[in-house]
């Protein structure tokens, strides 16, 4: 979900960033490049899942007039909010049984329950695969 941030720089220190929408997460990088994760794993520790959800977005426009974003810059930053809410989930799906069998064995060799490792699966796939068109 894409948050309004408001940058600011002062006297050539580092990029200060500002949520408006999520008081109290702030985050600061010698580069501007490096805010939108900065910033991801400031909402992460604000908001733990256990604290509730972060509110709804809202326009920059929303900002632009209040007298203390100034002298800055806005940049939107995409919050993943699944890595927030990380509630396990129960669902029912259907696998190949030799398939079931390999997830099993990697899951035991690593230590890990059969869900767990299926989840991290799925993680890896998601990072590492191109965006659908």
């Amino acid at each position: 979900m894409l948050y309004p941030v408001f940058v600011h720089q002062e006297n050539n220190s580092a990029y200060g960033a500002i949520l408006p929408d999520l008081p109290g997460v702030h985050s600061a990088a010698d580069d501007p490049e490096a805010l939108p994760c900065l910033i991801q794993e400031a909402v992460e520790l604000m908001y733990d899942g256990e604290s509730g959800m972060p509110p709804r977005p809202s326009p920059v426009s929303a900002h632009r007039s209040d007298p203390q974003y100034t002298d800055g810059f806005w940049m939107l930053v995409d919050i993943d909010l699944a890595k927030i809410n990380t509630r396990a989930v129960r669902l029912n799906i259907s696998l190949p049984e030799h398939l079931v069998g390999k997830i099993d064995h990697a899951a035991a060799a690593r230590r890990m329950s059969r869900s767990a490792f299926l989840a991290m699966a799925a993680e890896h796939e998601l990072s590492t695969a191109s965006p659908a068109t």
